[in-house]
């Protein structure tokens, strides 16, 4: 397993990869270092998302989950930057129930990079985020997309 932290405009972010993919995103400081190329790749990624310049990630992907779980996490990256769907619309999708997606999202180990941020509750109310700060934190992505919340 390959590890690598480094500041972001959330705070400290450490990315997860194997051999072949990236695994996980956590927010916070992790141990020290144990990149790779591919993880220098994705905080570089990052680095120009947060920046505006990158709309859609191009990395290996292999985050571990149910097969229902990968589903939703697709529909997710399908998601265009600056846009959002609600839990509704991916359940309609899935024939699911809105709470299974939003389980699924809670679960999304590799936020930002599949974009749990851009899925929003019904009448374009926030819902929940599990990672960093919580739902400022998904604000905060949404707004550095130019959605207004």
């Amino acid at each position: 397993m390959y590890f690598k932290s480094f500041n972001s405009p959330l705070g400290p972010l450490t990315l997860f990869a194997d051999e072949d993919a990236l695994v996980a995103l956590e927010f916070g400081q992790g141990p020290e270092s144990k990149g790779s190329p591919l993880l220098k790749e994705a905080e570089a990624q990052l680095k120009a998302y947060f920046t505006g310049t990158l709309k859609n990630f191009d990395l290996p992907l292999n985050a571990p989950g149910t097969a229902f779980q990968k589903s939703v996490w697709q529909l997710m990256r399908e998601i265009p930057y600056g846009l959002t769907r609600s839990y509704g619309d991916l359940a309609y999708d899935l024939d699911s129930g809105p709470r299974a997606v939003g389980g699924a999202c809670g679960k999304n180990p590799i936020a930002i990079i599949v974009p749990c941020h851009r899925v929003v509750a019904a009448g374009e109310k926030i819902g929940g985020f599990s990672g960093g700060a919580g739902t400022d934190t998904k604000i905060s992505l949404l707004r550095l997309e130019g959605v207004d919340f």
